[in-house]
């Protein structure tokens, strides 16, 4: 009753943890699309229309572009003519100021030069002076006009017909009587004389324009209601792309409302429900194992999550093309890290999701999907850096490819061909050639080991595994005999054969801080024959231990750890554990003394290695290599470990086993096979 509960409560724990994956991921995918009042369809100009015949269902004026409307303002804005307000007191302050600074006369000059200057300052400012920056502006066009306001009238004036600050001063000194007279003028510093009387009425001025800019027609014509618009497969011209536009802007202030926006936000969160449930349910039928692990549900759902926030915000930002992003990336490290079908599934449920927030889905869709598969097919075991080159190049091919398909299939002229796009496609495998950094980064992050890092530690010139050569020569062979054994019967079933070569190489090497005291490095003499029998299980368990230590030191993989720690999993070191009870038979024995840290192998490729490093081993005390004698041994281990429940926690089958058995049996008769006895020659 009590099992039956905590099953039960199992289930619902997991449901409960499924669930929430799901909301989670649904809700930052949603919160990010998207969502544009009034956008009813995705087009562009000098494409075919995708959707069905379109027939104007009320009138609606046909609005002029952007840029035809900013070409009407610009003419009119030549049109304009500001507004400045002329201010007599700046005339009589600085004319003032001038005479009482020179009421003596100007050294060097007869006194009535005062008096001309004076009156030669009364004409300027009667023409008036604008601020040099305004005036620079509106003088880049001779034909400019102001209006100056004097009371209540306001006369048009050229603007060249005005002083800048600058300009009045130069005009002093083209006057004939001051004119010979600059060189002793120039030291009264008549410039501090000049001050703009022009002041520019900003707020009438804005008013005027904003009048006339009113003027101008938004519109350049009308749909009536039942008049057709565009049908299936007709190429968007100028004039239609802006019938189009304005038959959305008219939808939009017709429909636009709260209730339309929640509409859109509810349609988009059921779609992207449907979707992230159906992948969830994928896994939960067909990949139970990737609940188990943390790592893999964080990768699938992080990508799934990426890259349409991406596309999303590329979309609604109008940044670039979404061609760019490099969607492929997503498959190429579940193929790497978990199988092909799952990445073929997650990469179709990551772009159908993106499709949503670009322009054409359905050629978006069959671009990707076809990258993706593209990607998956060419990395079925990545192995060497020059398979992402290769992968690159092939989804940009394919990619090219598939386009070029579809535009030859919707054009009718083929000069009509738009060439842009490939320049995406370009910088697209640009960016996959990054793969490689980005796994490691992921290997990192999620703790995956890939088929690269394990080709790369499984190499015996690394420091770890040549010191293992060195020290415990005996072992390195042991491990390498394991490793081919385990590696083939991982190709029969279907397991991973380079990850259980690579954990062989290194599952030993505890044995490095002890190495005579296990046999294949001995030389004639036990150091056990010392010991005790405590003492020998105590060394000869501690090699996993250590083992442990080593691989922390040397920074080794999670997942060659594990190998570590399973190859004799819970199991008892039953040579010395026998040995103790036949020499204590009146004594209770405390098994723990004698049993391996654990845990049990929990993964086929663990299984595989303990049952290949057990007859491996134990091959070696065979007093006679027969067929019979290998058999029986492989066996009675075999099945000794699967009667001791060592196999209980992995996947494996007793299918899976009886391969192994068959496997090991033939490598083990191939190795220690008898050579036939050459005749001697006689006399």
């Amino acid at each position: 009753m009590i099992r039956f509960r905590n099953i039960e409560n199992h289930y619902w724990r997991n449901m409960a943890t499924r669930t929430a994956l799901v909301i989670v991921t649904v809700v930052l995918i949603v919160l990010f699309l998207p969502r544009t009042e009034g956008k009813l369809f995705h087009y562009d100009e000098g494409k075919p229309w995708m959707y069905g015949q379109l027939i104007a269902k009320f009138d609606f004026p046909v609005f002029k572009t952007d840029d035809a409307l900013k070409a009407e303002r610009d003419s009119m804005m030549k049109q304009f003519q500001p507004y400045f307000n002329i201010n007599p007191a700046v005339e009589q302050r600085e004319v003032a100021q001038f005479k009482a600074a020179y009421k003596d006369g100007i050294p060097g000059l007869p006194l009535e030069y005062v008096g001309i200057i004076a009156n030669r300052l009364h004409e300027i400012y009667q023409v008036g002076i604008i601020d040099p920056q305004q005036y620079s502006t509106l003088v880049k066009d001779s034909d400019n006009l102001i209006r100056v306001v004097t009371g209540k009238q306001a006369v048009s004036l050229p603007v060249n017909r005005t002083y800048s600050t600058l300009g009045a001063y130069e005009h002093l000194f083209m006057d004939p009587e001051l004119g010979p007279q600059r060189a002793v003028l120039q030291q009264c510093n008549l410039n501090e004389y000049i001050e703009a009387n022009l002041i520019y009425d900003k707020d009438r001025s804005e008013t005027e324009m904003n009048d006339m800019l009113s003027l101008i027609p938004q519109a350049s014509g009308m749909v009536l209601e039942g008049q057709r618009i565009i049908d299936r497969g007709d190429i968007i011209d100028s004039k239609t792309y802006r019938v189009l536009n304005s038959f959305e802007q008219a939808m939009e202030k017709r429909n636009a409302s709260e209730a339309e926006v929640t509409s859109t936000l509810i349609g988009q969160s059921i779609y992207v429900l449907i979707l992230i449930g159906l992948f969830t349910l994928y896994l939960a039928l067909f990949r139970k194992d990737y609940f188990e692990k943390p790592r893999s549900i964080s990768l699938l759902y992080t990508m799934i999550v990426l890259f349409p926030i991406l596309t999303s915000l590329m979309m609604e930002h109008n940044i670039l093309s979404v061609y760019i992003l490099p969607f492929t990336m997503a498959p190429i490290f579940f193929r790497v890290f978990m199988d092909s079908r799952t990445a073929f599934i997650g990469h179709a449920t990551m772009i159908l999701i993106c499709a949503v927030a670009v322009k054409y889905q359905y050629e978006f869709i069959i671009v990707q999907l076809v990258a993706g598969l593209v990607a998956i097919y060419s990395l079925r075991e990545l192995s060497k850096r020059s398979q992402i080159f290769l992968t690159a190049l092939l989804v940009t091919i394919g990619s090219a490819a598939v386009y070029l398909s579809l535009q030859l299939i919707q054009a009718d002229d083929l000069s009509k061909l738009d060439h842009t796009m490939y320049y995406h496609f370009g910088v697209n495998g640009f960016f996959l050639l990054f793969n490689y950094t980005m796994m490691l980064v992921i290997e990192k992050t999620f703790g995956f080991v890939s088929t690269v890092t394990m080709f790369e530690l499984s190499n015996t010139n690394n420091e770890l595994l040549r010191r293992l050569s060195e020290v415990a020569p005996g072992t390195f062979q042991h491990s390498i005999t394991v490793g081919n054994l385990a590696a083939e019967i991982a190709n029969k079933i279907g397991a991973k054969s380079q990850l259980v070569r690579t954990g062989a190489l290194y599952h030993d090497i505890g044995k490095m801080v002890n190495p005579v005291f296990f046999t294949e490095n001995q030389a004639g003499v036990n150091p056990h024959d010392k010991l005790t029998d405590l003492e020998s299980a105590r060394i000869i368990i501690s090699h996993v231990t250590e083992g442990l230590k080593l691989a922390e030191k040397y920074n080794l993989p999670r997942a060659i750890k594990d190998f570590i720690t399973t190859h004799h999993g819970a199991g008892l070191a039953k040579y010395f554990y026998i040995h103790y009870k036949n020499e204590h038979p009146d004594e209770q024995v405390d098994e723990e003394l004698f049993r391996y840290p654990g845990p049990n192998p929990f993964t086929r490729e663990q299984a595989i290695l303990m049952m290949s490093d057990t007859v491996e081993a134990a091959s070696r005390s065979l007093t006679e290599y027969t067929e019979e004698s290998i058999s029986d041994l492989v066996n009675r281990l075999i099945d000794g470990q699967v009667a001791q429940g060592n196999f209980t926690d992995c996947p494996i089958t007793f299918q899976d086993i009886s391969i192994a058995k068959n496997v090991i049996t033939e490598r083990l008769k191939a190795m220690y096979h008898t050579r036939i006895q050459y005749p001697e020659l006689k006399a």
